[in-house]
């Protein structure tokens, strides 16, 4: 698409010259020697008066004489210096003519077409007029528009010539016929250009749309093996008893409980794992190289892992579902049977990977609260050895038995003691007192004072053995030792209990919602689906191709 040139309208102000010969050319006396208005120039009523242009301060300054330094001194461009006062007068004398600005167009046309190189319009209206042209003459005018190579020193004809009429065509007359059969010519055009685009068109929605849906049509109904698919359903839960405090209790019955497993197995069933696992238990490769499968679905003989990998990823399909939490299974086997298979056998890859994962859980929460435990039951039976020991090597069973049994003994002691002593004193209290019974009673007390020492020497100070109360300490050492470690070791046990409770609640299984069941039909291929599927997407092509070309092709013939 073009667009047409805009060009831009003057208003010209005629000057008291152009006005003048406009007079003499409306009165009809114009001489030869006159010279004549520019060409095209309309008539208009003369002017009494015209007031001269009034130049603006930049043009005074620039016309002002400047002072260059050397008032004194004369120099050899002096005689330039001058010549170009001369012009500068000469040019605003032509500025005060009030001269238009197609006049000044006009002699800058002549200057051009007489080799005259000027500065600026007045500059070539002031060297035309040095020369001898009248820059404003039709005769220099004619001369601009002469054919090339025609004779430029001819001699200037200034006066009006006779010419001979020119035939030029007649107005053409359409009657009401000719004006129907215009019009019936144009409707028959564009009709006939319409066709040409319609059918155009129409072939190429043929060649591009039509024929590649044909083609996988064709495929579809006639070439493309028939595949089965199996579909299964199937989530992972916890025990029953995996409630919990605070936000794990509320989402603890919900697939928000279960995310990162039901994840993990979705992971592990796309995962070439799987597929190897599959390809080596069932042939997975060897299915899928069958002679009854067509070209397109088959794999090659001696088929790669990677090629193997793609067909899995085509053929098994797995979908997780976050908001229930079910994992969803379709299989697709060139037979029903091998696809029942392959189904069962995927379910069975999950159920072991399940068990796996929660096994690992339990195991690891278990393992700290066994050696802890294993840890304290050790240390309990060595605080016990200890005790043993110390009771076989003094020959003490309890210390605090026995010292309580001297300590009843030295009591017992000394309370003869003092009735022997009470006895004395009776004794002792008569004049003339018995001296055997007295001797006796002495030698009682004597007796019974160093059995008392005795006693009390065996109870602090002690044999080699050493004395029954560092026997007794050392036994109470060794039985508050062992009670310290009786009571880790139970709550060791305590809390292997606790982490026995917490990895049942972790337990996770598989639960089957879908059986997977063989169809008794082929599942693929959905012949009528594919095929408008294939006509859309070749539509769709096609017309962002159009819209593509067109804005192409409108940018550039823009």
């Amino acid at each position: 698409m073009t667009t047409k040139p805009k060009a831009k309208k003057f208003r010209i102000r005629r000057s008291s010259a152009a006005s003048e010969i406009q007079t003499d050319l409306t009165e009809g006396a114009p001489a030869a020697n006159t010279p004549r208005p520019a060409a095209s120039v309309r008539p208009q009523p003369a002017q009494d008066h015209v007031t001269p242009r009034k130049l603006n301060p930049m043009e005074e300054a620039a016309l002002e004489p400047h002072e260059d330094g050397f008032p004194d001194r004369k120099f050899a461009t002096a005689t330039d210096v001058g010549s170009n006062a001369s012009a500068e007068e000469d040019i605003l004398a032509i500025r005060n003519e009030g001269l238009t600005g197609r006049q000044l167009r006009m002699a800058r046309r002549v200057a051009q077409k007489h080799g005259i190189s000027a500065n600026s319009d007045y500059d070539a209206v002031r060297q035309l007029r040095k020369a001898g042209i009248d820059p404003f003459q039709r005769a220099a005018m004619l001369d601009l528009v002469a054919p090339d190579g025609g004779d430029k020193n001819e001699e200037e004809v200034k006066l009006p010539q006779t010419v001979d009429k020119p035939k030029l065509p007649g107005p053409q007359v359409f009657d009401a016929a000719d004006r129907a059969q215009a019009i019936m010519d144009i409707q028959m055009g564009i009709v006939q250009r319409r066709r040409r685009k319609l059918l155009m068109l129409v072939t190429r929605l043929a060649f591009f749309v039509l024929l590649p849906t044909i083609l996988v049509g064709y495929y579809y109904h006639n070439i493309a093996s028939p595949m089965y698919a199996t579909k299964s359903e199937f989530i992972i839960q916890q025990a029953d008893g995996a409630g919990g405090s605070g936000l794990g209790g509320l989402f603890a019955g919900s697939g928000l409980a279960t995310s990162q497993d039901s994840i993990t197995v979705q992971s592990y069933l796309s995962s070439r794992d799987a597929m190897l696992r599959l390809d080596q238990d069932f042939g997975f490769k060897q299915a899928f190289t069958a002679d009854g499968i067509d070209s397109i679905q088959r794999m090659p003989e001696n088929a790669s892992n990677e090629e193997a990998y793609k067909t899995y990823k085509k053929n098994i399909l797995i979908g997780y579902d976050p908001t229930e939490g079910i994992i969803r299974m379709e299989v697709v086997a060139p037979t029903a049977s091998l696809s029942q298979k392959f189904s069962q056998a995927l379910i069975g890859y999950a159920e072991a990977r399940v068990d796996n994962l929660s096994q690992r859980l339990r195991n690891d929460q278990m393992k700290g609260s066994h050696e802890t435990y294993e840890e304290a039951e050790r240390d309990m039976l060595a605080a016990q050895d200890e005790v043993l020991r110390l009771q076989e090597e003094l020959g003490v069973f309890d210390a605090t038995t026995d010292a309580s049994a001297l300590m009843g003994q030295i009591n017992g002691f000394e309370a003869q003691v003092r009735e022997k002593t009470l006895s004395l004193q009776q004794l002792l209290d008569n004049p003339r007192p018995n001296k055997a019974r007295v001797d006796g009673i002495r030698g009682d007390i004597k007796r019974l004072e160093t059995l008392i020492a005795e006693l009390r020497d065996e109870l602090t100070v002690g044999g080699a053995e050493g004395s029954l109360a560092s026997v007794s300490a050392r036994l109470r050492v060794a039985q508050t030792n062992l009670e310290t470690r009786v009571m880790l070791m139970q709550q060791s046990l305590q809390q292997l209990e606790t982490a026995r409770i917490e990895a049942n609640k972790q337990t996770r299984y598989l639960e089957l919602g879908v059986n997977p069941v063989a169809p008794d039909e082929p599942t693929y291929p959905r012949k009528f689906e594919n095929t408008v599927l294939a006509f859309l997407i070749f539509s769709g092509i096609y017309l962002v191709l159009s819209l593509t070309f067109s804005v192409l092709r409108e940018q550039v013939s823009a």
